[in-house]
């Protein structure tokens, strides 16, 4: 229930009356107070917020330019008079301890303005909402018990650039529904009705990520959660807090690693969240030709106010620490970094030395990045960047922005492209799955069949592909395999994995109908192989950052649109992958391989498990010695129709 609607409030009162008590107790300590002042707090959650000790609530928040705060709580019938707060010092915030009130309170911060206007605000600190559509926080304190160490102690030593890495997006309240009514999130899963469906689905398809679209809470459920009120509060609509930390914690008992995306560029415009938060822009940019993106109807975050950035990096931390993501995806990167992103001339100026760069907010970006690492090793971020800005993913002490990874949008563009156009004419074409690999060290990349491109008139992957129904599957088991032995993570959206028909709506649950036919079965047997295939191949992730990971058999053949390379790292065996994006098979194909003997073939996508026409090599080949392709051996083999083959050579 919300603050307009006191009348209609079940109480909550404890049998002492609530009491106002301005004590010690309210009062961040000195520390505290100077790294918020200085925007240096990285455990912000913990001193600003509702603070539960063992006889009540501290309140405690940031509004420099509020006149009057109050807290007005359903234990006191909304009554903000009862519990004035009080401010400290000039640090701008302002606390108070409310006795014998605890978890599950609910409250909201009642502020009068520069402006001197009353407005009731949600806690931006708040670490449990209301369900949607009602607003007011709730005061939690975590009783969760995790049985991860195992999974943290190995994150902490490993490098995840050398491991391997393929993520499956999720957006939770569209991957299952229950049947029934959709609206204000009825028929969505619990926390825990979706660890018991997902962790194990994902598991037995072999994908070693999950990364979940937006789980902070955000009001309007058609923004997907890029529209962001409470930036450290799980979504209240799957259940409580713990429940998000209960699916995380089974995740990596399952041995799979999440990333959370995170949006740091802007936040929705809801008025009783963090928008004029005190009377005045305090979190978004005054300057509208900085502070308001007119493409997404959202307000930018102040990157140039040290409290702000402050508040941005300490949520980063948050849902590492708090929540052991092992990582977060960072959107809309580019839309941070121009000052002219989606703006026409006359709508934006000059940073001080006269381009376009957003400077602070590529310091916040290297301020996150690198608080991020220096403080829990071993998890990684990833910014969906879309431009040629240099170095994403170099170090901060070098300039980079710092990140672990940068998405591969120009990849992603090119090779859609390329497959949706009838085999005919590809040989056309042939360079648009070459020219990845001119850049493809340039950064870290993660290769992205993303969300984006699944929606508003896009159509399904599936659908992105030409000719008959067989010719469509075809084409994406072949894609899938081609994408999975390319240099660089895979990420793919749910629903890709069995063949999804219709593109993705929200509003409804996943097409899993298309599991009872064969075909669609098959894709889904065909992505479960693969993913198994690519973590026991060491090859295919060992080196996905150095260009010694990668060799060229033959970039050439367009005739026949044919894609041959070889994959490598030391101590493993190497990996062939042969991709015919033609619809007819080339029998008697001289391949040239790195050395004689026998190889296995450890992928076929056009194999009859998968509803392929089951044309094949018997499961190996035998490569003899003669130079061939710049190759000191070479083996005569039967390349299926819009197909990719993986061939794993054997010791000896």
């Amino acid at each position: 229930m919300t603050p307009d609607r006191p009348a209609q409030q079940p109480s909550r009162t404890p049998s002492r009356t609530p009491s106002h008590k301005p004590s010690h107790r309210a009062t961040p300590g000195e520390l505290d107070i100077h790294l918020i002042h200085e925007g240096r707090h990285e455990e912000l959650w913990k001193v600003l917020g509702a603070q539960v000790d063992d006889d009540g609530v501290a309140f405690r928040v940031w509004a420099p330019n509020a006149l009057e705060v109050q807290v007005a709580g359903e234990w006191a019938g909304w009554d903000g008079a009862r519990h004035p707060m009080t401010r400290v010092d000039d640090s701008g915030v302002w606390s108070t301890h409310v006795a014998d009130i605890g978890v599950g309170a609910q409250y909201k911060f009642r502020i009068r303005g520069a402006d001197g206007a009353w407005v009731d605000k949600a806690d931006p600190m708040a670490r449990y909402a209301e369900k949607p559509p009602s607003t007011a926080s709730i005061v939690w304190e975590s009783g969760y018990t995790w049985s991860d160490d195992e999974w943290l102690a190995a994150r902490a030593t490993g490098e995840p650039v050398a491991t391997p890495m393929s993520i499956y997006e999720v957006h939770l309240a569209s991957w299952r529904k229950h049947l029934g009514s959709h609206e204000n999130g009825a028929g969505i899963y619990s926390w825990h009705e979706v660890a018991d469906a997902l962790v194990p689905y994902v598991q037995d398809l072999g994908f070693t990520h999950v990364e979940l679209m937006p789980v902070m809470q955000h009001p309007f459920g058609g923004s997907w959660g890029y529209h962001v009120t409470s930036y450290f509060a799980p979504d209240s609509r799957f259940g409580d807090p713990d429940g998000l930390k209960l699916l995380i914690d089974r995740l990596h008992q399952a041995g799979i690693g999440v990333i959370l995306d995170w949006v740091p560029g802007h936040f929705a415009t809801d008025p009783w969240a963090l928008a004029s938060f005190d009377g005045t822009p305090l979190y978004e940019d005054p300057n509208p030709q900085r502070g308001w993106h007119k493409e997404w109807g959202s307000h930018i975050f102040n990157f140039g106010r040290h409290e702000v950035r402050n508040f941005l990096y300490a949520n980063a931390i948050y849902w590492l620490e708090e929540f052991h993501a092992d990582g977060l995806r960072v959107d809309g990167v580019a839309s941070m970094l121009y000052l002219d992103y989606a703006r026409e001339p006359g709508e934006w100026s000059p940073n001080k030395h006269g381009g376009r760069e957003n400077l602070e907010a590529v310091q916040f970006l290297q301020e996150m990045n690198a608080t991020v690492y220096r403080r829990v090793p071993g998890v990684v971020t990833i910014a969906e960047e879309s431009t040629a800005w240099p170095s994403v993913s170099g170090p901060t002490s070098q300039g980079g922005l710092g990140f672990g990874y940068k998405w591969n949008m120009g990849w992603m563009h090119d090779s859609l492209n390329y497959v949706a156009k009838d085999p005919l004419y590809r040989s056309h074409h042939h360079g648009q799955m070459t020219f990845s690999l001119v850049y493809a060290y340039a950064e870290n990349y993660v290769l992205p069949i993303s969300h984006d491109e699944v929606v508003h008139g896009k159509g399904s992957l599936l659908r992105k592909m030409p000719g008959d129904r067989w010719k469509q599957l075809a084409n994406l088991r072949a894609y899938l395999a081609y994408m999975w032995a390319h240099p660089g993570k895979q990420l793919l959206f749910m629903g890709c994995e069995f063949g999804q028909e219709s593109e993705w709506a929200e509003s409804r649950e996943l097409d899993w109908w298309l599991l009872e036919h064969p075909e669609h079965a098959g894709v889904h047997a065909m992505v479960r192989d693969m993913n198994h295939a690519y973590t026991a191949s060491g090859a295919l992730w060992g080196r996905d950052e150095v260009p010694d990971g990668f060799q060229w058999i033959d970039a050439n053949d367009a005739n026949r649109n044919v894609f041959s390379f070889v994959r490598r790292s030391p101590g493993e065996p190497d990996v062939v992958c042969v991709a015919n994006f033609a619809a007819v098979p080339h029998e008697g194909f001289r391949l040239g391989l790195p050395a004689a003997g026998a190889w296995t073939e450890i992928l076929n996508t056009d194999a009859a498990a998968y509803t392929g026409s089951g044309v094949g090599n018997l499961g190996a080949i035998t490569a003899v010695t003669g130079e061939h392709h710049g190759q000191p051996a070479h083996a005569d083999i039967v390349v299926p129709p819009l197909a990719t083959v993986w061939f794993r050579r054997e010791p000896g």
